[in-house]
């Protein structure tokens, strides 16, 4: 039986008898535990990798050897990016992070739409804190490529929002690859009023000034949501281009709920929160399109949202990203995921 298919048939189904944060943790402990058994990391690695020079993308000042990578969220308190790199990801994004520890909102927090392939989930930056983070990050065994999220606390009002920012990345520098500046999260209040043009161009350019004081300056990203308008996409790309980051993450997880397979009423029962998985691949296959083809591909795109298939991948890198990410599909489809996109990416481009 083909890995993919025993996993849905048989693992996902035992997986999706637990809440999803409890299966997390447990998933995670157990992949924890697994690695740290002599030759299984090598086993995994096995497996999972395509190594292929077709894959590489040179990007950043960096090298990646392949496109897919693992989204913000999943390893929120950078606990297994060195074993997650085992499966094969490109690259590994940690966070979000912010300053203080914080619980984030009250559980259940997470919560599945199996008909719809999609999770809500309304998690609110919940972590540790960025130096818990920074310490599990200075024991890295790995070379794989690691970026760095970044937000404020919950109770850190939006006008003193940079400093949030400016201790993140200052905590963060020498031990990420890049930056992501996330202010689209729809589960911290107020967050998304950071999207607006003037605080944003402020942040981005605090953020820009602050790099432009190392010695060897890091990669700064911006992460939006998918719900921004036609009108909101140009001002983002006013922003990037006048702040002068190097790219964008399109997109963060949506809080529309229309044309879901899903019941209404369950979904309304599962209240507020950002929805991800299938139902966000037009709309932010639509949003990178829409920002490549309106800056003139000026800056560099990583795609995110809704993609399951090596045929969602190949068509946000043909609509103008050069990178993915996956989250949703990760759980849905399985580890394997990564190495069928790869390998589904390479017959494409033949």
């Amino acid at each position: 039986m083909k890995y993919s298919v025993m996993y849905k048939l048989i693992i996902k189904p035992l997986f999706f008898l637990f809440q999803p944060e409890t299966i997390h943790h447990i998933v995670f402990k157990t992949i924890k535990f697994l690695c740290k058994i002599p030759g299984v990391s090598a086993i995994i690695k096995n497996f999972y990798v395509v190594n292929d020079k077709r894959l590489e993308r040179k990007l950043f000042g960096l090298t990646f050897p392949n496109p897919v990578g693992l989204a913000a969220g999943f390893d929120k308190d950078a606990k297994l990016f060195d074993e997650l790199g085992y499966y094969g990801f490109g690259f590994i994004e940690i966070g979000t992070l912010t300053p203080k520890a914080q619980p984030g909102n009250e559980a259940p927090r997470m919560f599945r739409l199996p008909e719809d392939e999609a999770l809500i989930n309304r998690m609110g930056f919940n972590n540790g804190g960025v130096n818990a983070a920074v310490e599990r990050l200075k024991k890295r065994k790995t070379k794989i490529i690691i970026g760095g999220n970044i937000g404020k606390n919950k109770v850190t009002p939006n006008e003193d929002a940079v400093t949030d920012y400016e201790k993140c990345f200052e905590a963060l520098f020498d031990y990420v690859d890049y930056f992501v500046v996330n202010v689209s999260s729809p589960n911290t209040p107020n967050l998304r009023a950071l999207q607006d043009k003037e605080p944003l161009t402020k942040l981005l350019s605090r953020m820009k000034e602050l790099n432009s004081l190392k010695k060897n300056p890091k990669s700064i990203l911006l992460k939006i949501a998918p719900d921004l308008t036609n009108e909101q996409l140009d001002d983002i790309i006013e922003i990037v281009q006048n702040t002068k980051i190097d790219g964008v993450i399109a997109t963060n997880t949506t809080i529309d709920r229309s044309n879901l397979k899903t019941n209404k009423h369950e979904v309304d029962n599962k209240g507020a929160g950002g929805l991800s998985g299938k139902p966000l691949t037009k709309r932010s296959l639509e949003v990178v399109k829409y920002l490549s083809e309106k800056s003139n591909k000026s800056f560099p795109i990583i795609g995110v949202g809704g993609i399951h298939t090596g045929k969602d991948a190949f068509e946000m890198l043909n609509a103008g990203a050069s990178l993915v990410q996956v989250y949703t599909g990760f759980i849905y489809e399985g580890p394997a995921i990564v190495k069928r996109i790869n390998k589904e990416l390479l017959k494409m481009s033949n």
